[in-house]
């Protein structure tokens, strides 16, 4: 039965139906028999048919993304897993030249929408593809006040029920089953990712899952005190100009630690720069720190620790200073702050400047952390199921701590194995990106494709080629090499060109 559709508060106007044999396939797909989800809309649209109502460059983007999907069959359901479920569910199905495989897209911050733009890149390059909002509307966590099966659905429900959806989407509209399902996400997308490994090991035969926010109550908490330990005195707090001072002096400290001058910093962990340096003196006052920044400098490259000195969370990488604005800056980054002050606390007047790693994050732990957190190392359901997983991260990521990711990798390895995990899991870090994208490295890259080929092919990836896109133009390549190992200059020919690089 038809019911009202609900898209995020957006209007979407679909452009030219395509032929009436596509229109009877999306016909078909319209009664789908599956439990406590109804269909909402199942039509065939042409080729660049679709477009939203959105204002804005992101509004115009997204749009350009859209005209450039091929003709399909639009799929939109509404799932209600409980009694207070509202899950929205776009599956788009390439009316030709399916690759008869599906890819389910993954989502950033608190979702609350439809990732139309990854739909539109998913179906153009042959895929059935899914994404979900998880169950809500709107980047805030006001959707979980009162309504902890709302919660449940954004922390992994949401993404499951659309991934039974999907597959069952695409059986009814192709006639069979995709060959492989993947999952690709990046931030909350990451999390995701890995949520589905751990909780529904066999939903997905492949999963990427990028710069993942898997640790919710030691990741926020360490975004949230990275903005409190520069109120922990008067003038510990950096400036802009503090983050610019202290990247130059990074990258001049490491950038040629692996024979080659180019602005990026290969390996951040080998860099041992020590922000003491920086320490003026002989009474200069500019271009060089107070000790009190100095030391501001150090805790963040650090990351929290208890009394003892243990760290709790990694920090943020040497090179990533330039992007500390991030959570070192006036305030402490909203979805932390919210994460802390309204799910781990429920205190609206809760004080971000008192926060204290080592007695609150074991209270997130204990009042969200079995539900958000996605740090289980066990992945042998996952992998004995013949799963792959594929992690990669920006070393330049002034968000999420690269470091983090390189942490759940080694767990994983000590759960199941070296010899296991090496069979289904491999992680890629990225070199001067930023979160998820951007930066000073080469940060595109396709790590679909080359999950696609260790899933379908069974060839691991021992190297992802990586390009640096500068006004449209690529001025840099370099492979992505899997941890530990890293890309390293052969001595001969332009240091621009992946050619010239070998994984070592």
């Amino acid at each position: 039965m038809m019911i009202r559709y609900r898209l995020a508060a957006l209007a979407l106007v679909a452009c030219g139906a395509s032929a009436a044999v596509q229109a009877a396939d999306c016909n078909a797909v319209e009664n789908l028999d599956l439990d406590h989800v109804d269909v909402a809309i199942a039509e065939a649209v042409s080729a660049g048919g679709l477009q939203l109502d959105l204002p804005g460059p992101f509004g115009a983007a997204t749009n350009d993304a859209l005209r450039a999907a091929p003709a399909l069959c639009r799929v939109a359901l509404t799932a209600r897993p409980s009694a207070d479920s509202e899950i929205q569910i776009e599956v788009w199905l390439p009316a030709e030249n399916w690759n008869g495989r599906l890819q389910s897209v993954g989502n950033g911050a608190w979702a609350g929408s439809i990732g139309y733009a990854a739909l539109a890149e998913a179906v153009g390059n042959g895929y059935a593809a899914a994404s979900t909002d998880t169950g809500h509307v709107g980047n805030s966590v006001e959707f979980a006040v009162g309504h902890p099966e709302k919660l449940v659905d954004f922390a992994h429900r949401a993404v499951h029920e659309m991934t039974l959806a999907a597959k069952a989407a695409v059986l009814a509209y192709y006639g069979r089953p995709a060959d492989y399902a993947y999952f690709v996400g990046c931030s909350t997308g990451g999390r995701q990712a890995l949520a589905e490994a751990q909780r529904y090991p066999g939903d997905y035969d492949g999963i990427v899952s990028g710069a993942p926010a898997y640790y919710p109550t030691h990741l926020q908490g360490m975004q949230v005190w990275s903005a409190a330990i520069g109120h922990r005195a008067p003038g510990a707090a950096l400036t802009e100009d503090d983050f610019e001072l202290v990247n130059d002096a990074v990258v001049a400290a490491c950038d040629t630690l692996d024979g080659v001058a180019d602005g990026v910093i290969e390996n951040p962990a080998a860099c041992s720069f020590d922000a003491a340096s920086l320490v003026c003196q002989n009474g200069a006052t500019t271009s060089c720190l107070s000790p009190l920044k100095a030391e501001t400098v150090a805790l963040i490259h650090r990351g929290p620790a208890d009394s003892g000195g243990r760290v709790l969370f990694p920090g943020l990488a040497p090179g990533s200073e330039r992007g500390w604005t991030t959570l070192s800056g006036d305030a402490p980054l909203s979805l932390a702050a919210e994460t802390y002050r309204t799910l781990v606390f429920g205190d609206p007047s809760w004080d971000y400047r008192k926060f204290d790693p080592e007695r609150d994050f074991a209270v997130g732990v204990e009042r969200i952390g079995s539900l958000m957190n996605s740090n289980d190392p066990n992945l042998d359901p996952f992998l004995a199921s013949g799963g792959k997983l594929l992690l990669y991260h920006g070393w330049n990521d002034p968000g999420i701590p690269a470091m983090g990711t390189v942490n759940y990798y080694e767990s994983v390895r000590a759960s199941v194995g070296a010899e296991k995990a090496d069979t289904g899991v491999r992680l890629f870090m990225v070199p001067g990106m930023n979160h998820c994208r951007g930066g000073v490295g080469t940060d595109r890259f396709d790590a679909v494709s080359a999950l696609d080929r260790w899933v379908s092919q069974d060839q691991a990836p021992e190297r992802i080629e990586a390009e640096r896109v500068v006004g449209g133009e690529t001025v840099r390549t370099r492979p992505l090499c899997p941890y530990p190992q890293v890309a390293v200059y052969d001595g001969t020919g332009s240091t621009d060109l992946a050619e010239n690089f070998v994984c070592r």
